[in-house]
Formats: C-alpha cells, structure tokens, sequence
C-alpha cells in the first residue's frame, strides 16, 4: 500500500464504534469465525491449523511481533464492515473529507507565472465528489500514483483554484510528500 491508500484506511477506521479485541486469542476467535475455520484462518495468517487453534484455546497468549502484526491486521480489515461503508458512503455524499498534507506543490501554469515548487502545509476540506472520486478508484484498486493524481487534482481545484474562481488553467503537481491524513 502506499501513502494516499493507507490514509484513506485509516480514516475510515477511525468510524468504528467499537474498538478491535485485544488479546491475540479474542482477535484468533474473530477470524476463525469470519473466515470460517481454522484452516482458512491459518493459511491467511501463514501459520499452522494447531497454532491457530491454540490461540482460539487461549493455550498461547503473545504472537511474536510480525505474527501480533498480520493478526490485527487480518481482524482490522474485517472488522465492522458496515459501518466502514457507511462512513464512506457518508464521506462521499454529503461531508467529504479533511486531508492534512505536507508536501511539494509544483505548478504547471500560463507563461510569465510562476511554476517553482515548494513545501507546503495544507489543512484542506474537499467536497464529496472529490471523495467519492479517491474511494471509487481506491476500490477499483489504482494505484498509488493514481490516487496521487486525483488528490492532487482535488487539492489543486479546492485550494489553488478555488472552485474556479481564480487560476484558472493551472495544474498542480503533487510530489515529495512527507505525510498525509484523511479524516471524515
């Protein structure tokens, strides 16, 4: 994954009304019955079937680091699926998003203007469409870069153009990012 996918991920999980489990046997237990077994759970997770049905006996307490790791990673990905969809249906049509960045913005523009790049810090609502626009590729798996162009488009329409009220023409150019976070 990369920058733009990873925050989107983690604005909508903070929608969740209820915190993930905890222990590694409560997360095991989940998975067992969302995936549907402990063979599935087990393949999923790069394990064997008798360690997973360890964890789900409470028989082992504490995965190692990468497996703690994969094990949460498994159960936040599947965890309230509805109220995942809900907040990015919500996102989508009627609050947008809040992205907070700090990156280089470069200019592409009419001659005379200038177009030298530099690090900004930008705090920025976008309106609904422009979330719709980054969860619908996001589910259409594009890539990075893709996602990349469309928030930079997003970016460049609300702040540098204003809704077309000023600049018209200029493209942004939306690289060397440092950080970037989504919120709903």
């Amino acid at each position: 994954m990369g920058l733009i996918s990873d925050g989107l991920a983690r604005a909508v999980q903070q929608a969740y009304t209820r915190p993930i489990p905890k222990s590694a046997g409560a997360q095991m237990r989940y998975l067992v019955r969302q995936l549907k077994g402990t063979r599935p759970t087990a393949e999923q997770l790069g394990v064997s079937q008798r360690t997973v049905e360890r964890y789900v006996r409470d028989q082992i307490r504490r995965p190692r680091a990468d497996l703690a790791r994969r094990l949460e990673d498994a159960v936040r990905a599947r965890w309230q699926p509805r109220v995942r969809e809900a907040a990015r249906r919500q996102a989508a049509t009627s609050t947008g998003l809040v992205v907070d960045t700090r990156a280089r913005f470069g200019f592409t523009a009419a001659p005379g203007t200038t177009d030298d790049a530099r690090i900004r810090h930008l705090t920025i609502a976008l309106p609904p469409h422009h979330a719709a626009r980054l969860f619908d590729a996001q589910d259409a798996g594009a890539g990075e870069q893709q996602l990349r162009d469309l928030a930079a488009e997003a970016l460049g329409e609300v702040y540098f153009r204003d809704g077309g009220r000023r600049a018209t023409g200029l493209e942004v150019q939306f690289t060397d990012v440092e950080h970037v976070e989504f919120d709903l």
